[in-house]
C-alpha cells in the first residue's frame, strides 16, 4: 500500500540579512535534505533538542511555508510546488494542533465558531448537520455541550488543547501534525492528552506526524521514530527497536536523560560535551561529530549516510558503516 504521506530530500534555508539594502549575506540550514514516509493510521514521531528543525519540517510539510527544495506527496499528489488554488481542497486532509493551546485560538471567537469556521471553509456541512457535527466533535474530544458558547480564556490549558484538537478534527482530514502538542501541559493533563489522541487515532484511523522532545510521551504514543539532528535525521527506527537497541550516540545520549521510574534501575547517563553547532556553518563530515564521544578522523571529514541496518532501523553513523 502506496504511504499517505511521502517526504524526499525536503531542505528549507532562511536568508540572513544585513547591510544598508538588507542583503543576504548567508544562509539558516534549518532542514537539510529530511526524507521519510508515513503510513494511514500510523504515528511518526520527529523528536530532537530545540532548533533541530523538527518544527519547521511539520510547517514545510503542511505549506504553511514553501520549503527550499526537495518533495512532499500527499497520497500520491505533490503538493510542495502546487499551487494555491490547487492545494486549498487537500488543505482539508492535514490539519495541524499548535504548541500553544492559547495562542492559537482566537480570543473574540466563541468555541462554536472555532470549530465551525473549518467546516464552513470546506462546505461540509450547515444548519442542523453543522450543529450535530459540532456536538459530536466535542463529544469526541470529551468537553461538554455547553463549551460551545464559552470563550477560550475560560477553560483550562488541557481544555484548550482540546479544543485545538477538535478544530484540526473538524474537516474529517487524514494527517494531522502535533506541533509539541502536549509540552505546554501538566504533567498528568499531558497523559490525558495524549491518551485521547491515541485513542482518536485508533477510532478514525488518522496518521499522525507528532513532534516532541519529550521521548518518554513518544514512547507511549509513536509507532515508529525519527531522531533529527541540526537539520538531518540521524536515525529511524520502529518504537520498540529505537528504545532498545539505539545506533546513533546522539539517540543513545537522548535516551540516557529519560527518568526511570523504577529507582531500582540505574542508566548510565551520556553527558554531551559542548554546544550544538550554529546552522548558519554546519560543521563537515557528520554534523554530530564536535559532541560525539565516539568520533575519529572520517567523521570529522566525511558526512555518513542514513542507511539501513536492519528493516526496521536506519542510522547515519560511520560506526555502523
Amino acid at each position: 500500500m502506496k504511504p499517505l504521506l511521502e517526504v524526499a530530500d525536503l531542505r528549507k534555508y532562511f536568508p540572513l540579512r544585513g547591510g544598508l539594502l538588507g542583503r543576504a549575506v548567508g544562509q539558516v540550514h534549518a532542514v537539510d535534505g529530511v526524507s521519510f514516509s508515513l503510513d494511514r493510521g500510523e504515528t511518526l514521531s520527529l523528536v530532537g533538542e530545540s532548533g533541530c528543525g523538527k518544527s519547521t519540517v511539520g510547517r514545510a510539510v503542511l505549506r504553511l511555508i514553501a520549503p527550499s527544495s526537495g518533495t512532499v506527496h500527499l497520497d500520491g499528489a505533490r503538493i510542495d510546488t502546487m499551487p494555491s488554488a490547487q492545494l486549498r481542497p487537500l488543505r482539508r486532509r492535514m490539519q495541524v494542533v499548535f504548541q500553544d493551546p492559547f495562542s492559537s485560538l482566537s480570543p473574540r471567537m466563541r468555541v462554536r465558531d472555532i470549530l465551525a469556521e473549518p467546516i464552513r471553509n470546506f462546505g461540509l456541512a450547515k444548519g442542523a448537520a453543522l450543529e450535530a457535527r459540532l456536538a459530536a466533535l466535542l463529544e469526541q474530544v470529551r468537553l461538554p455541550r455547553d463549551a460551545l458558547d464559552r470563550f477560550p480564556h475560560e477553560f483550562s490549558g488541557g481544555q484548550r488543547q482540546r479544543i485545538g484538537i477538535a478544530r484540526a478534527l473538524a474537516p474529517e482530514p487524514d494527517l494531522i501534525v502535533c506541533d509539541e502538542a502536549v509540552s505546554a501541559l501538566d504533567v498528568s493533563v499531558k497523559a490525558q492528552v495524549v491518551n485521547l489522541l491515541a485513542e482518536l487515532q485508533d477510532t478514525l484511523g488518522l496518521a499522525l506526524l507528532f513532534i516532541s522532545h519529550d521521548l518518554a510521551i513518544v514512547e507511549h504514543l509513536t509507532h515508529r521514530v525519527a531522531v533529527m539532528y541540526l537539520g538531518k535525521l540521524v536515525e529511524v527506527a520502529d518504537r520498540r527497536t529505537l528504545f532498545a537497541t539505539p545506533r546513533h550516540p546522539y539517540t543513545r545520549a537522548l535516551l540516557s536523560a529519560v527518568p526511570v521510574p523504577d529507582p531500582t534501575i540505574r542508566r548510565e547517563r551520556v553527558i554531551l560535551a559542548g554546544d550544538v553547532p550554529s546552522p548558519i556553518h554546519p560543521p563537515p563530515g557528520c554534523r554530530f561529530h564536535t559532541r560525539c564521544p565516539l568520533a575519529f578522523d572520517r567523521c570529522r571529514q566525511e558526512e555518513p549516510v542514513l542507511r539501513a541496518i536492519t528493516p526496521t532501523q536506519s542510522a547515519a553513523c560511520h560506526l555502523d558503516s
